[in-house]
This record gives structure tokens, C-alpha cells and sequence, in this order.
């Protein structure tokens, strides 16, 4: 018999969380590491659980999830983007709180690329007159 399972990704700049949700008691595994081990900061940790705190189901959801690319905000943004839509496969009804929230809308934002005479994306040698 399989084990009753809800996957979903979520990326964020240049990171890609994948993410499996599977009924249990709210551990929370990134990397084959805890959560607490995984991300140092408090507000990240925070961001992570913040799907399952509007959603209104804490504590009924094991979190399997594989992270790869990017920093640690980024990290967590991916998460948090791959955990909202794992519930929403879970629960259709639990979409429309989740993107009021705006944990649906995967976050555009990327690093803007380098141009050819310039020593990076923006930044150019000084200019001078003489």
C-alpha cells in the first residue's frame, strides 16, 4: 500500500525547493536535516511555517524537501512557494487563502545579466572628460 503523498515545487531567484507533504505530525525535514538545523535564522524558519499557520492545518504535515541553488532567503522563499502549492494539491480550497497571501505567485525578481563593456550589470569604469 503507498503512503499518501503531496508534491509540489517552488523556486524563487535561483533556488528550486522540492517538496513532498505526507500526513504526520509537522517535522519538517530539508536536506535530510531538521529545520532548526538547517536554516540559523529565526525569520526564515518562520517564513517555512507560515503556509501551514494561514492554512489552518500546523501540525498535520510531515515536510520532505529537497533545496537546491541560491542563499538561504532564497532558500526559504522556494519552500515556502513548494509547501503552498503541496497543500493546494492537498486541499483545493485552501487556494484562495494562500494566495491572498501571496504564496501562490512564484517572485519574479532575478539577477539582472551582464552586458558586454561593462564590469558588471550596471557598473561601468569611470568616466572622464580628458
Amino acid at each position: 500500500m503507498a503512503k499518501l503523498q503531496y508534491y509540489g515545487t517552488g523556486r524563487r531567484k535561483s533556488s528550486v525547493a522540492r517538496v513532498r507533504l505526507i500526513p504526520g505530525k509537522g517535522n519538517i525535514t530539508i536536506n535530510k536535516k531538521s529545520l532548526d538545523d538547517y536554516f540559523g535564522m529565526e525569520i526564515l524558519k518562520r517564513e517555512v511555517r507560515r503556509p501551514f499557520e494561514i492554512a489552518g492545518v500546523e501540525g498535520k504535515f510531515d515536510v520532505l524537501a529537497t533545496v537546491r541553488g541560491g542563499g538561504t532567503t532564497g532558500q526559504a522563499g522556494a519552500l515556502r512557494h513548494g509547501i503552498s502549492r503541496a497543500l493546494c494539491v492537498s486541499d483545493a480550497e485552501l487556494r484562495g487563502a494562500l494566495k491572498a497571501a501571496g504564496f501562490m505567485t512564484r517572485d519574479p525578481r532575478m539577477k539582472e545579466r551582464k552586458k558586454y563593456g561593462l564590469k558588471k550589470a550596471r557598473k561601468a569604469s569611470q568616466f572622464s572628460k580628458r
